[in-house]
């Protein structure tokens, strides 16, 4: 019997494996970040992963959540993964770390693989 804890472990590199599928289908990958929702208070935001394939935008957020290993929920109809935190740029951030841990295995230059955008 597998433990909680190991499918998570399992799910989280299924994700990072999938990622790693699709964005090898591009030259240069871009994650555009979309402002779903910020709190009253301005110290955390909801926001969306999507890239362009094949000529059409494809939601991202679920598979970069489980490849994080961040809560993803549904707001309004749209995946979001919450960012808690203000004074910087929070969708580099997101892109950055999701850079990070697709490509953890290229240790020089990990974060930097993605390329972020605001949509």
């Amino acid at each position: 019997m597998i433990t909680k804890k190991t499918q998570q472990a399992i799910d989280k590199e299924l994700a990072r494996m999938e990622l790693r599928e699709i964005f090898a289908k591009q030259d240069r990958p871009t994650v555009y970040t979309v402002l779903r929702h910020v709190s009253q208070s301005g110290m955390s935001r909801d926001i969306s992963l999507l890239i362009v394939e094949d000529g059409r935008l494809r939601n991202i957020t679920y598979l970069a959540g489980k490849a994080l290993g961040d809560k993803v929920k549904d707001r309004n109809g749209q995946w979001v993964i919450r960012v808690n935190g203000c004074g910087m740029d929070m969708g580099f951030h997101l892109v950055y770390s999701l850079s990070s841990v697709t490509y953890a295995h290229d240790k020089e230059r990990a974060g930097y693989v993605l390329h972020h955008e605001w949509a």
